[in-house]
Formats: structure tokens, C-alpha cells, sequence
């Protein structure tokens, strides 16, 4: 940064975004099917926004409580209760705009200059960016993938830990792998990190998208093993169960002895979210259960449709994930997909995400979004499989 050599180098340095390059190329292409981001195509529903109006006219446009209103924070530890079992103190509940500002504060106790965070990769390019800003180094610790999937090897998690370590993000099930940990690893990385003081940041956004199992499945959570006194933090976020990502709610479960800390963190970063963007919240996590279960079963379905068809090409590489809402697969014969594509793009209006925008380990793949509507995944198979073997083979169009 030569022009500007006057700002702090964390800035400087953070990261840009491959998922963002990409969508600036494909912006404005005509038929465009965009499956590079991380969202459905459902518009929040009709009930959610209602109550966002009845707030508005009610004249809540004013400042409200840093943590979050008393009612948000009470109907999502009911919902805690309702999904994980046990109890929850609302005490321990933050409100945030969006999971990534719960996850910024996060980093912000935990990590500061000089220190090292643990980050499996590939992983969601935010995490990287977020400890970037914060001053803290992310240290990315590859995961292995073979016919059955991405593994997270223990070994080669407990041997990136120094003196620097500070805490470790453990993004289960996770973007863009699909990659869910069971309840045994949860407990052996929990151990880690108790033997050498570290926090565990915890991102279950994607906890109840369980790809096989019954019906209301939910994957395995540091909840199941954790203790009091555990140095656990949980990201969570109102966008993917409830088709929420534009209004940006989320929140912060964290130790109730943090409340002064954490408050003070939101009072000087965005002084709490609106309070008629919370309302709509409650009436999301208390009426909106059949609209998760929903969204649940579109993912369901987009993973079969998904994967039998690009399977079909007989050029892809793509395990089936057992979790979140994503097919990361890999194209034989091209390492370079962030030209590849753009090459989709070109020649099938696709919109997919590279997978170099995922860090180490991520390079040669390519991430599809696969939360959508039906007819449109098959419409975007189609298309992906009457390019992808010539783009395999690395024929021209």
C-alpha cells in the first residue's frame, strides 16, 4: 500500500476476496444462474418481515440495549434449549449485526497483535480476514480429503500450536467442505485447547443442515462436551436458517462474565443493532421452525441434484458432504479455477466461487451454492455439463 504508507498494515494487508472478484466479473451477464455466494434465493418470508413493519410503526427507531433487546436474547435461549437440550443463561447472549460481527468480537478478546489463531482450511475467507484486521496472524492448518471427504487431522492441529497460540476457529459443519466433525473430535480439540489455554471460537451456523440422517438431525456441537469454565465462544446468525442474510442479525454466545467486555466491544463498533430488526428476529426463532425445517430440506434436495449431475461428467471429483450447503469438487485436469470460473461463466452463465478464496488446500476446487431453487440447480447442471469436459480437457469454446 505505497500510495497510503500512513494506515495501520492490518488494514493494509487484509485479504480481498476472491467470492467478491468474481461476482464483480460475472455481474450483469445476461441469464446468469449465481450460485457463487452463500445464501438461498428464498426472500425472508412475509410473517418475519411483518414484524419488522409493526416495530417501525411502533416508533422503535431509537437506541436499544448493546446485548441485544431482553425479549431476542430470551427467545434464543429458548431456542438453544429446544435444538441442543439443557438450558441456556439469555446472560450469555449477545446480539450482533450479522455472525461475522459476533465473530470479529470474538477474535478481539481472544487474539491481538503477534498472536496466532488455528484456522482449518479451506475455510470461509472471512475468518482469515477478520484475524488479519485484528492484528493476529491466522495459521492455516490443512485439512485431508479422499473418496470419502475432508478430515481435519488432530495431529496436525496439536502440532501448529506455539507459545503465540491464542485460539482455534472450528467451523462445524463447515464452508465450504461440508466437513462435520464428530462428537469424539469435538472433544479431543476441546482437550487441546484446554491443555494449552486456547479458546475455542465456535461456528455452528451451519449445525442444523445435516445432509443424510432423519429429519430434524442436527450435527454434533462443542455443547455436547463442554464444561463450565470451558473457554468456548459460538457464532450464530439469523441468515441461513431463516433466509435472513440481508438484515444482518446474529449473535455471541460467550461467557455472562464478559457482558461489561463485550458490550463495550458493540457499543464502539455499531451501538447494537435496531431494535425493529430484532423484533423481526423473535418473531423468526418463535414462529419460524417449519420455515428452518424448509430450508433444510431445499438443501437436501440441492445436494442430490447437485451431485448426481455433475458426477454424471465423469470429469469431477465431488464426495458427498454430510453437511452446510455447498459442493466443493474438483475439475480433473485444471488446478487454476479462478480462471476456470470465469471460463463457466463465459461459456455457461454459472456463477461459481473459486476455490483459492478458501485458502490452503482449497486451489484446485471450485464451490457451488446449492440452497436453491430446484429447476434452477437442474438448469445450472445442465449448462455445467455441457462445458465441463471440454473445460477439462482444455478445449476452447
Amino acid at each position: 500500500m505505497t500510495a497510503w504508507p500512513q494506515i495501520r498494515p492490518e488494514a493494509a494487508d487484509a485479504p480481498a476476496s476472491g467470492i467478491v472478484d468474481l461476482m464483480s466479473y460475472a455481474r450483469g451477464r445476461e441469464g446468469l444462474i449465481p450460485l457463487y455466494v452463500g445464501e438461498g434465493d428464498m426472500p425472508t418470508p412475509a410473517f418475519i418481515v411483518a414484524a419488522a413493519e409493526r416495530a417501525l410503526r411502533a416508533g422503535e427507531t431509537f437506541y436499544t440495549y448493546q446485548s441485544g433487546i431482553p425479549e431476542l436474547r430470551t427467545a434464543i435461549a429458548g431456542y438453544l434449549g429446544r435444538v441442543y437440550g439443557g438450558s441456556t443463561d439469555p446472560e450469555r447472549i449477545f446480539v450482533t449485526v450479522g455472525g461475522m460481527h459476533a465473530f470479529q468480537i470474538a477474535v478481539r478478546m481472544a487474539a491481538g497483535n503477534g498472536d496466532e489463531v488455528l484456522i482449518p482450511t479451506p475455510s470461509w475467507p472471512n475468518f482469515d480476514g477478520a484475524v488479519t484486521v485484528a492484528g493476529a496472524v491466522p495459521v492455516s492448518v490443512p485439512m485431508r480429503s479422499d473418496a470419502a471427504g475432508w478430515h481435519l487431522d488432530l495431529e496436525d492441529l496439536a502440532a501448529q500450536v506455539t507459545p503465540r497460540t491464542r485460539a482455534v476457529v472450528i467451523n462445524s459443519p463447515a464452508n465450504p467442505t461440508g466437513w462435520t466433525a464428530r462428537r469424539e473430535e469435538l472433544a479431543a480439540i476441546l482437550g487441546l485447547a484446554r491443555r494449552h489455554g486456547l479458546w475455542v471460537i465456535a461456528d455452528e451456523i451451519y449445525g442444523r443442515f445435516v445432509l443424510d440422517g432423519p429429519e430434524g438431525a442436527r450435527a454434533p456441537s462443542f455443547r455436547d462436551v463442554m464444561q463450565d469454565g470451558d473457554r468456548v465462544m459460538f457464532v450464530q446468525t439469523f441468515s441461513k436458517n431463516w433466509a435472513m442474510t440481508g438484515w444482518r442479525v446474529g449473535w455471541l454466545e460467550a461467557p455472562a462474565e464478559l457482558r461489561p467486555v463485550i458490550e463495550n466491544l458493540v457499543q464502539y463498533s455499531t451501538s447494537g443493532v435496531p431494535g425493529f430488526l430484532q423484533r423481526a428476529a423473535v418473531t423468526a426463532i418463535e414462529d419460524g421452525e417449519e420455515l428452518a425445517l424448509d430450508q433444510i430440506r431445499r438443501a437436501r434436495l440441492g445436494c442430490a441434484i447437485v451431485c448426481e449431475g455433475l458426477r454424471a461428467t465423469n470429469v469431477v471429483d465431488l464426495p458427498a458432504p454430510p453437511g452446510a450447503f455447498y459442493a466443493f469438487f474438483r475439475l480433473e485436469g485444471r488446478s487454476d479455477t479462478g480462471r476456470v470460473v470465469r471460463e463457466i461463466v463465459d461459456r455457461a452463465a454459472v456463477g461459481l466461487a473459486p476455490g483459492s478464496a478458501f485458502g490452503t488446500g482449497g486451489e484446485a476446487h471450485v464451490r457451488l451454492c446449492f440452497l436453491r431453487d430446484p429447476a434452477q440447480l437442474r438448469e445450472a447442471v445442465s449448462r455445467l455439463q455441457r462445458v465441463l469436459p471440454d473445460l477439462a480437457a482444455g478445449r476452447e469454446g
